[in-house]
């Protein structure tokens, strides 16, 4: 009697999957960079950077449509306990499959410090199949970047 009920429900289970519509394919992609250990001068001050932060980029979407976007930087340890990043600003930028640049989205330059800077990006649809980075700016000075390809 077991069996008849286990292969009765996987039976129904498997027309259940056949008669489902297809959705739309949805991709996602999470990818994170160490932030090297670096200083940099604010007002004659000279601010360190510490080892322990990562720089995280996400995006979600399907095919060249960008739902959601953002990026970022967590520290931990030692990290975490520095005074943070100041006049920084995150850039997003797209390259075709040649690798070259089309679009920038330049964010706006905090003239605060922060130990967790972030920033979100408007949803859109890419011209073009190619790549998708995240750049993080201290003091005027590229410091970090993580891409992902953006493929059919």
């Amino acid at each position: 009697m077991q069996y008849v009920a286990r292969l009765t429900t996987a039976l129904a289970a498997a027309g259940a999957l056949v008669l489902t519509t297809p959705t739309g394919a949805h991709a996602g992609a999470i990818g994170s960079t160490p932030v090297r250990t670096f200083e940099y001068s604010v007002g004659g001050v000279t601010m360190k950077v510490p080892t322990g932060c990562m720089f995280t980029h996400i995006i979600r979407g399907s095919g060249s449509k960008i739902t959601y976007q953002n990026a970022g930087v967590d520290c931990a340890f030692v990290g975490a306990l520095s005074s943070g990043f100041c006049n920084w600003r995150i850039d997003f930028t797209y390259a075709d499959t040649n690798n070259r640049p089309y679009r920038t989205s330049r964010g706006k330059t905090h003239s605060e410090c922060k130990i967790d800077p972030m920033r979100n990006n408007s949803p859109q649809t890419l011209p073009r199949y190619g790549k998708a980075c995240a750049h993080l700016y201290v003091n005027g000075v590229r410091r970090v970047s993580q891409c992902h390809h953006i493929t059919k």
